[in-house]
């Protein structure tokens, strides 16, 4: 018979690798695990120790909700519902609140994350600078969205997406109206276009305050990667404009009102250095944000945000010696451009730049059919050095010495191809790297 006295904890997964072992974030905390996964997180899971595990082709609400009343009719309703990805946090919170479940997020706290109006309202009431935005579903014209909002150029974004998908930047009412006939209103909004360095700040709030925090500044932007171009990311040094960074994240996330959780913010400094909102997501950050912090610092900021969301005290604490510098970053390349594309050479920048600790190569015959993710892409790399410039420096000379060609895949490789092959991984820098292609 189920011990129903043992807290119940339900976890909707998508994670194949390290970050979706919640049996390691777990720590030792007795508990009974119910996993609701995708075919790809089934690896990642401890099987053997879970009380079910139901492997899905959907993990959307609907499909998921008689599910999770069946195990709630077995086992008891769990003390939290957890959804780790972008994808799921609001669906988890969602199906919380369907089962009256008393832990986790509540859809109001989510939706502040979700909905970029809501999002932005509640940001800008604090008095903290965002960018001026509409919604979109009343909007008469064009015309008047851009008289809204000040004038050109703006930017036209899906309301709840992450990773720039669906954000087109208009410079004309012409370009606008025509993007406008393509989209549901609903489901978009419409903001002012704020020119400036991007930035963004991760960490840990609990007990209403940051227990973690990092700052820093991409390379080029997420929109940049999404048409097309390599992106990178690298941590600020200790000092002033780091802390004025995570000062202003602590306040937009107190405005949000976060308590306990992981984040991913991003703002934009203005010429004249002024700080803007961006958007901020209730998780760890994407690409190689997650691993460059365990490198780098000793954080899992996933198995910090699943305990946060659980209520369970955070596994990071601060040594009892004062860190140091720690200077890194990452870039990432996206995929092809010309799909189904066919890697013919790469080169590897390890040789070129010592800074380069990590990388990831796509195979050589590698066929790639699809625009790839943040995690799938034509080369990862991780670097460290002394300082945020020597690592700045390093990621430029990276992008300029990496070769990468591609060719058209003929439809008959297609048909015949087996799954990706595997990619290259190289845990220190690759020697006798190939010449450039």
């Amino acid at each position: 018979m189920t011990d129903r006295t043992t807290p119940l904890y339900v976890v909707l997964n998508r994670s194949g690798d390290e970050f979706g072992e919640y049996h390691r974030f777990l720590d030792g905390h007795p508990c009974r695990m119910v996993y609701l996964t995708t075919p790809g997180g089934l690896p990642a899971l401890d099987q053997d120790a879970a009380t079910e595990v139901h492997v899905c082709d959907s993990l959307d609400h609907d499909d998921l909700l008689p599910l999770v009343r069946g195990i709630a009719d077995r086992h008891g309703t769990p003390e939290a519902v957890f959804g780790q990805s972008e994808y799921d946090i609001l669906t988890a919170a969602r199906l919380s609140a369907a089962l009256g479940v008393p832990g986790g997020y509540g859809i109001d706290l989510v939706r502040r994350f979700k909905d970029k109006p809501a999002m932005k309202s509640a940001v800008g009431a604090a008095g903290l600078r965002v960018p001026r935005f509409r919604s979109l579903e009343d909007a008469p014209s064009a015309e008047a969205v851009v008289d809204a909002l000040g004038g050109l150029p703006l930017v036209l974004k899906p309301r709840a997406a992450a990773g720039s998908q669906g954000v087109t930047v208009v410079r004309s009412a012409d370009e606008l109206r025509a993007a406008l006939e393509g989209v549901d209103r609903e489901a978009y909004e419409c903001e002012e276009y704020v020119d400036g360095e991007i930035f963004h700040v991760d960490g840990v709030r609990r007990s209403d305050r940051l227990h973690f925090v990092t700052a820093s500044q991409y390379v080029h932007t997420c929109l940049d990667y999404a048409q097309g171009r390599p992106l990178g990311s690298v941590l600020l040094d200790p000092g002033p404009e780091r802390d004025e960074l995570t000062t202003f994240a602590d306040r937009c996330l107190r405005a949000l009102g976060l308590r306990d959780g992981a984040f991913h913010l991003e703002a934009i400094r203005r010429p004249g250095g002024e700080l803007v909102f961006l958007e901020v997501g209730l998780r760890p950050g994407g690409a190689q944000v997650p691993f460059l912090h365990v490198d780098l610092y000793g954080i899992d900021l996933f198995a910090e945000a699943f305990r946060a969301a659980l209520g369970l005290p955070p596994l990071w604490q601060e040594p009892s010696e004062p860190i140091g510098p720690r200077a890194g970053g990452w870039l990432i390349y996206p995929a092809p451009r010309e799909l189904p594309g066919r890697v013919v050479a790469r080169t590897s920048p390890g040789s070129a730049v010592p800074e380069v600790y990590h990388e990831e190569l796509p195979a050589i015959g590698q066929v790639m059919t699809g625009p790839g993710s943040y995690d799938e892409g034509c080369g990862i790399f991780r670097l460290r050095g002394r300082s945020a410039a020597e690592v700045r420096a390093a990621v430029h000379t990276a992008m300029e010495v990496y070769g990468l060609r591609t060719e058209r895949a003929e439809p008959a490789e297609l048909a015949g191809r087996t799954e990706p092959a595997e990619l290259v991984e190289l845990a220190a820098r690759t020697e006798g790297a190939e010449s450039h292609g």
